[in-house]
């Protein structure tokens, strides 16, 4: 399990790299949250703990929402995130197994 530490600055690169795909600013995201830069600064440094309804105001000012979920579920979810890994099928498709291997493969 990752210390506090490394969780802050996972949280935090992840609004970072989120705040920069959306083209804003550390102050136009701040503001869109309500909180000032500097604490929005020190939020994404992974240098502060925020509340979690300052995580909400964030994440939601990014168009993200944030959940909890059980921690024996990360692996699937994780999975999930990488569904173009050749080896490997996805922990979850829309489509049957037969139609995966046909539509992925025919298209290559």
């Amino acid at each position: 399990m990752p210390s506090d530490n490394e969780t802050l600055q996972a949280i935090g690169n992840a609004f970072a790299t989120a705040r920069l795909t959306a083209g804003l600013t550390q102050e136009q995201l701040a503001e869109l949250a309500g909180i000032s830069r500097p604490r929005y600064r020190d939020i994404e440094k992974g240098t502060v703990a925020a509340r979690a309804t300052t995580l909400t105001n964030i994440a939601r000012a990014l168009g993200l929402e944030m959940v909890l979920i059980p921690q024996a579920l990360l692996p699937a979810l994780q999975a999930l995130m990488r569904p173009d890994e050749e080896d490997d099928l996805p922990a979850f498709s829309a489509l049957p197994d037969d139609d995966y291997h046909e539509t992925k493969f025919s298209r290559s």
